[in-house]
């Protein structure tokens, strides 16, 4: 006989699932984070049995972390199968070398996942598990660890992150964990038990085991005032966001990706350290502390607006904060080298046999080289016959690489860094794919040709080509 317990807790979920389903265009397509344990089953079950399942996509991430991964992989996608649903999963290898512990580490690395995977199926919507004790005790976390009014907001019902391409959405956000317990109970759900969830030497698990029981005992409301706790932050931090949206407007240069310096050092400390928060949500970077926020707003007033990044020494999630010609932005890296020779992330060598194509895909850089039909006597225009003598490829910079710009054969040599420097192009501007003909540089982008690749002798009229890079938001 069911309870009425379980009839409570089967309604509730199904109406939590039903009003964020209501939200959603009709027919549109949704994203299951799941990950085998009992609030992600409780959920994509319930999404099932409103929306239907093909309307639903399960999406799983192998984290590697525990020795029972891959069964979890098995049973994940057999849970998704019973039901009819699609079933997608992605490896991540979790980086325990990021200086934000293994826990964040981890977030993020799914989180990247799940954005990739909705994205190449056109979702635009993801349903997230979490529920009322969670946000219950992420206030408590953020409360514990002195976070500010974003930290204290918490988890949003509905949030679309920065340069994310899904709207992440928490339907269950206002229900207990016991309800969803008893929703997976009396529908005879079989779900995941991750061993690391009992470990309390994670903050979270010592809140969950040992806080949370004492606290229901002589404080039972203290669920739905930390909720409101939360929605109080979140109310006042969408005004401070919005104040940082107007501070955006004057500061940001190259489409956000940097602030003036001039602009970010004539707001009050108050103002630019509210700005600077604001702006490294927009560049998806982890939230630095006030301590490093102010050394680094500190240094920077220091420095002035002349300033160059080797005088920054502040490093933050992998990145160094640099000054550079006016313009301040976050570089990755650390600061421990010179700005514009910062270590750049190697990207696999991409091999063309060039063939006449007009459009080489490089989606590692997130760009294409285009050949265009130009002829002998435009700027940068390339003989055809060196397009043909040996294999291209598409390499990352190393550091050192040199190319002659002039047209005098005898002309010197000189470093990319060099180059770079005198047109006053930014570090975060120089990670580009270097083109090369066999083992001779041929085009790098931003700068040209090197004329040392090309022939003393032009070629005739008509077998030449231009080369030009296009990031992927500037193709058609």
């Amino acid at each position: 006989m069911t309870s009425t317990a379980e009839t409570s807790a089967d309604r509730l979920v199904l109406e939590a699932v039903g009003f964020s389903l209501s939200r959603l265009p009709a027919n549109a397509r949704i994203a299951i984070a799941f990950s085998g344990g009992v609030d992600s089953s409780v959920l994509l079950d319930a999404a099932v049995r409103v929306a239907g399942a093909s309307r639903c996509v399960a999406l799983h991430v192998h984290h590697g972390l525990s020795a029972h991964a891959d069964a979890w992989l098995a049973h994940c996608e057999a849970f998704a199968r019973e039901r009819g649903v699609e079933f997608a999963a992605e490896r991540v290898a979790v980086s325990r070398d990021t200086g934000v512990g293994v826990e964040a580490a981890a977030r993020d690395a799914r989180y990247r996942a799940l954005d990739d995977m909705c994205a190449s199926r056109g979702v635009a919507t993801l349903w997230l598990a979490q529920h009322a004790d969670d946000q219950a005790e992420t206030v408590l976390l953020q409360l514990l660890r002195g976070a500010g009014l974003a930290g204290l907001a918490a988890m949003a019902p509905k949030y679309l992150p920065a340069k994310a391409s899904a709207t992440r959405v928490r339907p269950l956000l206002h229900l207990l964990r016991a309800q969803l317990e008893q929703y997976a109970s009396a529908r005879a759900l079989r779900w995941i038990d991750d061993e690391s969830n009992a470990d309390t030497r994670y903050a979270r698990n010592a809140l969950r085991h040992d806080v949370m029981p004492a606290l229901a005992v002589h404080f039972p409301g203290f669920r739905d005032a930390l909720a409101r706790t939360a929605a109080h932050a979140a109310s006042a931090q969408r005004l401070l966001d919005e104040f940082a949206r107007i501070d955006m407007e004057a500061a940001s240069r190259d489409e956000g990706r940097a602030l003036s310096h001039d602009a970010l050092l004539a707001l009050d400390d108050e103002r630019a350290l509210n700005l600077m928060r604001y702006w490294m949500r927009t560049l998806g970077l982890a939230a630095a502390s006030s301590a490093r926020l102010g050394d680094a707003l500190r240094q920077l007033r220091e420095i002035g607006a002349a300033g160059e990044g080797h005088a920054l020494r502040v490093d933050h999630a992998g990145h160094a904060l640099r000054s550079y010609r006016g313009l301040v932005y976050w570089e990755a890296g650390d600061s421990s080298g010179p700005a514009d020779e910062t270590a750049l992330a190697a990207r696999a060598v991409s091999e063309l046999a060039w063939q006449g194509e007009s459009v080489w895909r490089l989606p590692q850089w997130r760009g294409t080289f285009i050949f265009a039909d130009a002829s002998a006597g435009e700027p940068d225009a390339i003989p055809v016959s060196v397009l043909r003598r040996a294999v291209s490829s598409a390499r990352s910079r190393s550091g050192g690489e040199r190319m002659r710009m002039g047209d005098a054969h005898n002309a010197p040599g000189r470093t990319l860094k060099n180059l770079f420097q005198e047109r006053g192009i930014p570090a975060w501007k120089r990670d580009v794919p270097l083109l090369y003909i066999g083992e001779e540089l041929l085009f790098v982008p931003l700068l040209g040709v090197n004329r040392a690749a090309l022939p003393d002798q032009p070629g005739e009229a008509g077998s030449h080509v231009r080369i030009v890079w296009r990031e992927d938001l500037l193709i058609a």
